[in-house]
């Protein structure tokens, strides 16, 4: 079946049997106790997904299989002459949960090289669109176009045993993410680039022929998309992305039915389109400071104004971290390392200095720190990447690693259909009266 599938299914198959024994002697266990605030403020907090592939804990912060950030970047697998991680490695490392070895990066980067062929259908779909359209826009459309070529979908028509969903779905999922590159990179020449398009180089690893369609042969960028691929790949189960894969998935369907539904809530002003909105808001302050370089009394002020606007500050605070995003950090450490005279990228830590103890001293807010969106626009306008609407597509190219790895994991282990119980107010309410019960199918 191919060297990472076989390794996939011993894994899953072992996790299967433990997963049985688990609920054999333990299902009736209660975990946590449900609020009726939890109920109607979002489920923050509650408790009701597996996620094989990463866990985010609030004052650590994400560990993909039990490794941090700092740890990826020390142990997985880096390009020649680079130093940062390869995704390649991140999503063997999600999908086996072993670190890979300088063979397996190589050999993954070699199939999804093979897999990256795409129809000529999907670009004619892509210029029916209007050149005006959101690049997010285009993007999900254009993995929707793919969609003809699921072997998910073919197989399970012709009668597919269940037992073999993982693999079709493992198949696809490899098709997509090799072929993601392609289409959001010419999506970007498209738009922004009069549609002078960049052929693959297949000499590069996954994120550095992204770079290269891109437009960019600048090694600091090729090195920026290798990070940034990494950091962005996964958040666990429950964010919006994550989270509605996984729920349309459950209905068995394919994956790119449900990566394109995850794009579609990616794309949402409260996920992914955060990173667009810091960018657009550091532009903002600067043209009305009329500075490139505004001080911390400066940011500090148009901070209060902001707040006092009714609005938020974008790219701070996190629905579970509780302390500064890893990611962040990770982020900042490239900054110093590739860029530490950059304006923009100075202004980025002069924020990071400045915002935290203005959103403490309101006292209403848990996470006055900032998540992943504060800072990769700064690094990406940096090397000249200054169309922030298309940062968003950069976060969905990566945002694939992780959903779809977990997308396998979904079918190798049978979950079912995800069908939460709903209610209504008026329910609660006699409920509260003691007049009705709430809970039952």
């Amino acid at each position: 079946m191919g060297i990472i599938k076989d390794r996939f299914k011993e894994k899953a198959d072992a996790k299967g049997v433990e997963i049985k024994d688990l609920l054999k002697d333990h299902g009736t266990k209660v975990i946590g106790e449900v609020q009726l605030a939890q109920v109607f403020q979002g489920m923050r907090g509650m408790t009701g997904l597996v996620t094989e592939t990463s866990l985010l804990d609030a004052q650590d912060g994400i560990r993909f299989r039990g490794y941090s950030i700092p740890e990826l970047q020390e142990k997985l697998p880096k390009y020649d002459g680079g130093s940062e991680p390869l995704p390649e490695g991140l999503f063997y490392l999600m999908l086996v949960g072993e670190l890979p070895t300088e063979e397996d990066v190589q050999h993954l980067t070699a199939v999804w090289q093979r897999r990256s062929h795409v129809p000529n259908h999907v670009f004619a779909t892509i210029e029916a669109l209007p050149v005006s359209t959101h690049p997010m826009t285009q993007f999900t459309v254009a993995v929707m176009a793919l969609q003809t070529e699921s072997q998910f979908a073919k197989r399970y028509a012709a009668g597919m045993n269940k037992k073999d969903y993982w693999d079709a779905m493992f198949d696809d999922a490899m098709d997509l993410i090799a072929r993601l590159p392609r289409i959001a990179a010419y999506i970007y020449r498209r738009k922004y680039k009069n549609g002078d398009h960049i052929q693959p180089n297949g000499l590069l690893d996954w994120a550095g022929n992204f770079a290269h369609m891109l437009g960019y042969e600048n090694e600091g960028f090729k090195e920026l998309m290798r990070l940034y691929m990494t950091i962005h790949a996964d958040h666990e189960g429950g964010n919006v992305s994550a989270h509605t894969t996984h729920l349309v998935g459950s209905a068995l369907s394919d994956a790119y039915q449900s990566f394109a539904a995850g794009l579609n809530g990616l794309a949402g002003p409260l996920h992914g389109l955060a990173n667009q909105e810091v960018i657009k808001w550091i532009f903002e302050m600067r043209e009305e400071l009329q500075t490139e370089s505004p001080t911390g009394e400066q940011i500090a002020d148009y901070v209060q104004r902001t707040l006092s606007a009714g609005k938020v500050v974008p790219g701070y605070g996190h629905a579970v971290l509780r302390k500064t995003d890893p990611r962040f950090t990770a982020q900042m450490e490239f900054g110093k390392k590739h860029m530490p005279d950059d304006p923009l990228v100075q202004t980025i830590w002069t924020v990071y200095e400045t915002v935290p103890p203005i959103l403490q001293s309101l006292g209403k807010i848990k996470n006055p720190w900032p998540n992943v969106d504060a800072h990769s626009g700064a690094l990406l306008v940096h090397y000249g990447m200054v169309e922030y609407e298309f940062y968003t597509v950069l976060f969905g190219v990566s945002r694939a690693l992780g959903v779809l790895a977990s997308l396998c994991w979904d079918r190798a282990l049978g979950f079912p259909l995800e069908r939460p119980k709903s209610i209504t107010t008026d329910l609660v309410a006699k409920w509260l009266k003691g007049e009705d019960e709430i809970w039952g199918d």
